[in-house]
């Protein structure tokens, strides 16, 4: 994955999750973008995130970059 150049690419994520609370479940990541205006591609890659609680925005890098 292309750090920062794709729509869901974990730069673009980090921009409609910049004021969330941590720690988040992927459902509160999800929840979080879709209230800041997020777009398709941007909602997909946080729906083909590993299921958990994330700890912080590098967590959340971390496994958008696991995910092909």
């Amino acid at each position: 994955m292309s750090r920062g150049l794709g729509a869901g690419a974990p730069a673009n994520i980090s921009k409609y999750l910049k004021d969330i609370r941590f720690p988040a479940h992927k459902a509160d990541l999800l929840r979080h973008a879709v209230r800041e205006g997020a777009k398709e591609p941007v909602l997909d890659a946080i729906e083909k995130l590993p299921d958990g609680n994330y700890i912080n925005m590098a967590d959340v890098i971390t496994g958008a970059g696991k995910v092909e």
